[in-house]
């Protein structure tokens, strides 16, 4: 196929008679050569055809914004426009969403599509989606439609281009969307559209009933992690021409019973999940040559009304213990350990007693990362109650997971370290950040997530490179996750690699003020 002065496509085929009478502007040149001019809406109906028509935006697309799109995201996001329904199986951290973004974009100026609504958890809603929003289409408007009914109801109203939501929102504010003019519906981690008897899966499955004709993008890195049968959710929402009609049918399909209670998949499994899961692009961190070894990204955690209730409390108690008095670093260090305590679930008291919270949604996120990543994971804990409490609740949900801490004896965490390189489980390492923070190697990990942050730029930095050192063959994230004031000023400075104990008084100054 040659793309002639980028207006029109000049290619062979054995019948000519069948693109002249399904394109308009397409003309028989004879001896089985064809030229079509070369539009989206040309290169899309091409596609229906069987022919491989590459995308315009290619070259008639000025892909707007501060960042420079790599070329895998050029990619990406000239299949997604050439597709109406499709899934992007690209890793974590290969800067999809920017990609998605620069493609609704793309058809928005030219004029196939007028708003789009962007689904996803609420820790990605303004930390990603929106700042990336800012960063490569800051021309256009964006609304987040997340708090109350009402403030939902208003957001959409507001008629923006681009709308954020996070998957509860959209029984919530159902028709609203349904009448909105909405033509595109972009999902992001969407792995939690699986189960096709949710009432998310139900509710998004109704609005694209009401409206046939719209674009569905979905959006994860790991389309079928716990096993085959999690592909049916999402192959029924895009292609369920793929699939079998019942749940039941597509079960019989990938999974063969070999006892009442206990299905395992059939050898060809993994080949009928593919061809439902069409059409699809995907990169993995290593296929993405331009990528950085290391990518840094944020998720944002809600703190409950409890913690927040008593980080002021214990905000504005500090700041009455500072009033007039001078503040040494170390005694700064001590009092703002007490916010980060708190933002991590567990404060410990004068004679050691701890006062637990509730951290269902930063553990809710926990899941959602881990669940996203291709391969092993480091969760750096900074306080070992907490390291506890949810070594318990990962293994009850179904996760295997080992622990490493300042109490664990050297003979013991040799041991743990080495199952870990060698062996598939455990997959999920719960690390006290001295404790491990030099000479480890880590490489069977290719995600580390910081539950919270540690006031100090070594062990930060030391802590990471368990993972990002010789004998890591992936690319690797570091997940920053972030639902306080103080955390979010720790992970800021560490991010520009200032000196967290050279600052601590005027860190801990602004924390309070």
């Amino acid at each position: 196929m040659k793309i002639v002065n980028d207006t029109a496509l000049v290619f062979e085929t054995e019948h000519p008679q069948r693109i002249t009478n399904a394109l308009k502007h397409a003309h028989d040149l004879g001896d089985g050569t064809v030229a079509v001019k070369w539009t989206l809406k040309a290169a899309q109906n091409l596609r229906r055809l069987g022919v491989l028509a590459p995308s315009p935006i290619e070259a008639k697309y000025d892909w707007p914004g501060l960042l420079k799109p790599m070329s895998h995201q050029k990619d990406t996001a000239a299949f997604l426009t050439l597709h109406k329904r499709a899934f992007c199986f690209s890793e974590q951290g290969t800067g999809k969403s920017a990609a998605t973004i620069w493609a609704a974009d793309y058809l928005m100026k030219e004029k196939l599509i007028r708003r789009a609504l962007i689904v996803c958890p609420v820790s990605i809603m303004d930390v990603a989606w929106n700042a990336d929003i800012f960063s490569v289409a800051m021309h256009q408007g964006v609304a987040i439609a997340h708090g109350t009914a009402e403030k939902r109801r208003k957001m959409l109203a507001l008629n923006t281009p681009f709308v954020i939501i996070n998957y509860e929102g959209l029984e919530i504010v159902k028709d609203e969307i349904i009448n909105g003019g909405f033509d595109l519906i972009v999902c992001d981690e969407a792995s939690s559209l699986k189960n096709a008897q949710t009432k998310r899966w139900k509710t998004l499955h109704s609005i694209l009933k009401a409206n046939p004709n719209i674009y569905l993008w979905l959006l994860t890195g790991t389309p079928a992690a716990q096993g085959p049968e999690d592909a049916y959710g999402l192959a029924k929402l895009v292609n369920p021409e793929n699939i079998p009609r019942t749940f039941a049918g597509w079960r019989d399909a990938v999974l063969h019973k070999v006892s009442q209670f206990r299905w395992e998949p059939k050898a060809d499994a993994n080949k009928t999940v593919h061809r439902a899961l069409q059409p699809a692009i995907r990169f993995t961190k290593e296929e993405c040559l331009d990528l950085p070894d290391m990518t840094y990204v944020q998720r944002a955690v809600e703190l409950t009304k409890q913690q927040r209730r008593y980080y002021e409390v214990l905000r504005k108690q500090l700041m009455v213990e500072a009033s007039g008095t001078t503040v040494s670093a170390v005694n700064a260090a001590v009092k703002m350990n007490k916010l980060l305590q708190l933002s991590c679930g567990a404060v410990y008291g004068d004679r050691g007693e701890v006062l637990e919270f509730d951290i269902s949604k930063r553990y809710s996120v926990l899941t959602e990362v881990i669940d996203e990543a291709s391969k092993k994971v480091l969760v750096f804990v900074p306080y070992t109650h907490v390291i506890d409490v949810l070594y318990e609740k990962l293994k009850c949900d179904g996760y295997t997971v080992a622990v490493i801490r300042g109490d664990v004896p050297l003979d013991q965490r040799t041991e743990i370290f080495q199952k870990f390189q060698r062996q598939d489980d455990p997959r999920i390492l719960l690390i006290q950040p001295q404790a491990a923070a030099h000479g480890v190697t880590l490489t069977a990990a290719n995600t580390v997530v910081w539950w919270g942050p540690v006031p100090s730029l070594e062990t930060y930095a030391q802590a990471n490179a368990r993972v990002h050192r010789k004998g890591q063959t992936h690319k690797c994230t570091v997940v920053q996750m972030q639902g306080s004031p103080v955390e979010r000023k720790l992970y800021s400075m560490m991010d520009k690699r200032i000196d967290v104990h050279t600052q601590l008084v005027d860190l801990y100054k602004e924390v309070l003020d």
